[in-house]
């Protein structure tokens, strides 16, 4: 069902771009588009045009409400403080997974992390005399 929504979608979306894309500039944003001849010049047409882009942008409104809709049914909902850390590539196999949440697993890690080492004292440069 989705996969079908999606290419519907789509569809839409190209079909929404080239009504956009015929239709007549009548602004003078830089001095381009809009002349005398072309593809729709009529009155009617414009308005066929116009009416089109408002389906289109309707349909488009749509489909992509009901694309999130789908795409809220299909996933559980889960807080990331509640799922499991994803392994280190250096891990073996063999190696026990911490369990808990994200914050038990977090302080697992602190106290079993060796202390960092003490930073190297600075040595003063030498004055010249």
């Amino acid at each position: 069902m989705q996969t079908v929504l999606i290419v519907v979608h789509l569809l839409i979306v190209v079909a929404l771009i080239a009504t956009v894309l015929l239709q007549r500039s009548e602004g003078g944003a830089l001095g381009i588009g809009g002349g005398g001849g072309g593809f729709f010049t009529g009155r009617g047409q414009a308005n066929a045009l116009t009416r089109a882009t408002a389906i289109l942008a309707t349909l488009f409104f749509i489909t992509s409400l009901a694309l999130t809709i789908l795409a809220s049914y299909t996933h559980a909902n889960k807080s990331i403080f509640q799922s499991s850390a994803p392994s280190a590539a250096g891990e073996t196999k063999g190696a026990e997974q911490p369990k808990g949440t994200l914050i038990d697993q977090l302080k697992q890690m602190e106290k079993s992390a060796p202390p960092a080492p003490a930073a190297p004292e600075q040595q003063a440069p030498p004055r010249s005399q």
